[in-house]
């Protein structure tokens, strides 16, 4: 029997601004929209209206002081937290709305309402650390949505799977020292942000609960079938999660043009069908995916159809 999959989006997410040239761009989602159009797979989502996160909500993860110079400096009419990361002068509610689909989606999976979710929404958010905002991202929506699974629903246990090109060093430092928080990242090495070696794997409490897989420039289909046969699987299975929550970044495809890694659309397909197998086994099928990175419209917009319809299957 299919799958039910939530999708979780708003035309809001469209009003961050981040500039002429700049690739994470409102384009993004509209070509993802156009996808599910052409490709007849909308009428087979169940939508779900997202809610903006509480500041509460955002505090679970980011510092205070952060968060209010994210809204400080959109109230100013906008600005740069670094070289290219921007905030437009709606950014600041607009990132509320992107985490808040990540909390939605976990409703309505928890509930029982899905079996999954996929929150299509920008900014993005696993570069984003405790304290700082970048690459691209200024609230990590993941691992807000991990606190919140805990906090909120008493979930105990979380796998989060990060699949962009970069290394998600903002989810990695938010838990580092939790062993409640399993992250695994596959990404390209070297790449930004320069961090996620193997050597990284949590500390104190929480070692051995990172597992970091960097991947030479050039790879393919295959070395990433093989990571998560070899890597992914035999540890979450020991780790035995609650609820899995995807950062789904696109930017891992062949046409990308802020890497070099040359994965296919249906590689992605084949990357949440594991994913699919290790939630069937340890947590009732329950996923949380939220859009991360992708940089060309066709690699992105292809993608996500093959994602979704793994989540569908």
């Amino acid at each position: 029997m299919a799958s039910t999959t939530a999708f979780l989006y708003r035309d809001e997410y469209l009003k961050h601004e981040t500039g002429f040239g700049h690739p994470e761009r409102p384009a993004r989602l509209l070509a993802i929209q156009e996808a599910l159009d052409s490709s007849g797979l909308r009428s087979q989502l169940t939508p779900v209206e997202p809610r903006n996160a509480t500041l509460e909500e955002i505090a679970a993860v980011h510092q205070e002081r952060y968060i209010e110079r994210v809204r400080a400096i959109a109230q100013g009419g906008g600005g740069h937290l670094d070289y290219d990361t921007v905030i437009s002068p709606q950014s600041f509610e607009i990132a509320l709305l992107a985490a808040g689909a990540v909390l939605s989606g976990i409703d309505a999976v928890l509930s029982g309402k899905v079996d999954n979710a996929f929150a299509c929404v920008r900014p993005p958010g696993h570069h984003a650390t405790p304290d700082r905002g970048m690459g691209f991202c200024l609230f990590n929506n993941v691992a807000i949505g991990a606190r919140y699974a805990q906090r909120a629903h008493g979930i105990e246990r979380v796998l989060i799977v990060d699949w962009d090109v970069h290394h998600g060093n903002g989810t990695q430092d938010t838990f580092y020292t939790d062993p409640s928080v399993f992250y695994f990242s596959i990404h390209q090495h070297p790449l930004y942000p320069g961090t996620g070696m193997e050597s990284e794997r949590g500390a104190g409490a929480g070692e051995g609960t990172t597992l970091n897989v960097p991947v030479p420039p050039g790879s393919t289909d295959e070395d990433y079938y093989r990571a998560f046969e070899e890597k992914l699987l035999p540890a979450a299975r020991r780790f035995r999660p609650d609820l899995i929550l995807i950062s789904a970044g696109f930017d891992a495809h062949e046409s990308d043009p802020l890497a070099s890694i040359y994965l296919t659309a249906e590689a992605f397909g084949r990357l949440t069908a594991y994913v699919r197998e290790l939630a069937e086994e340890c947590c009732g099928g329950r996923i949380v995916s939220a859009l991360e990175g992708g940089y060309s419209l066709h690699g992105l917009s292809t993608s996500v159809v093959e994602h979704l319809k793994g989540l569908l299957a």
